[in-house]
């Protein structure tokens, strides 16, 4: 008998290895669908989970900023103004910590069958998705209760739901990277997510930050992401620049290609490392 070595090999040209993305768009569906499955098969109230999160944190964020603190909300009901921040941040926070241990999870995947590793951290994408479009339903029902609807500024959304988008598949793809090679870093992830949501604006409005510092607090990119979406669902309502925009997609476009780049690099190891 004739001993052999399987060798798992990925497309070794930039253009064999996108092109290979489409051809296993299947399995990015696939993973997605497990993972969904996974999360609320076996769950007591379902997918209700994806709406009891962001709705105690909406309720303890206006108590604490809006009642206790008393701090401006610019005309608009206080848990309308909290949970418009509260859906892009929970999609950043939630997929930025199931994007860093996607590789670990799958380690079973990576040593016996040859697809794009990028399809792994791709898929909780979607599962992050779901979570959010079944959380914007409260901000629907917080419109109508308080009577208060979008206008032409919404056409805008979708603009800085690309820029969320790019915030945390490019962070992601470092941090996964990192995980691989350091599981220190899965346990980092909240942390580094419990920081965040107090120097970004997600539960007060960036008009109580002093004028001296506002240039350097945008430098947060998700301080884009958040008030953009404030200002597309609330009138215009948000502390939105084209200027910062525009330094935070170059800075958000230069961490998703550094990101890929050493993903590329690193990813004909991973079946080793894990």
């Amino acid at each position: 008998m004739t001993d052999f070595d399987l060798v798992i090999e990925s497309g070794k040209h930039a253009r064999t290895y996108w092109a290979d993305i489409w051809r296993y768009r299947e399995l990015l569906f696939f993973l997605s669908w497990r993972d969904l499955l996974v999360r609320y098969k076996q769950s007591a109230i379902g997918v209700a989970w994806a709406l009891t999160q962001p709705l105690f944190t909406m309720v303890v964020f206006t108590v604490v900023f809006g009642k206790l603190a008393k701090l401006p909300a610019g005309g608009v009901p206080y848990p309308i103004l909290v949970f418009a921040a509260l859906l892009p941040w929970q999609f950043f926070a939630n997929s930025l910590g199931e994007i860093t241990g996607s590789l670990v999870a799958n380690s079973n995947l990576l040593s016996k069958v040859y697809f794009p590793r990028i399809i792994i951290p791709a898929s909780t994408l979607l599962v992050s998705l779901v979570d959010f479009l079944i959380a914007s339903l409260i901000l629907v029902a917080l419109f109508v209760w308080y009577g208060m609807y979008p206008d032409w500024h919404i056409v805008a959304l979708p603009a800085f739901f690309l820029l969320a988008l790019l915030c945390v598949f490019g962070l992601g793809l470092w941090l996964t990277i990192f995980n691989v090679k350091f599981r220190d870093f899965r346990i980092a992830v909240p942390f580094i997510v419990q920081a965040g949501v107090f120097i970004s604006p997600v539960g007060f409005s960036s008009t109580v930050i002093a004028s001296e510092w506002r240039e350097v607090y945008s430098l947060n990119p998700m301080v884009q992401v958040i008030e953009g979406f404030r200002w597309s669902l609330l009138r215009g309502d948000g502390q939105v620049t084209l200027p910062h925009v525009a330094v935070s997609f170059a800075m958000l476009i230069a961490v998703l290609a550094g990101g890929l780049w050493y993903f590329r690099r690193n990813e004909r190891t991973f079946a080793d490392v894990i």
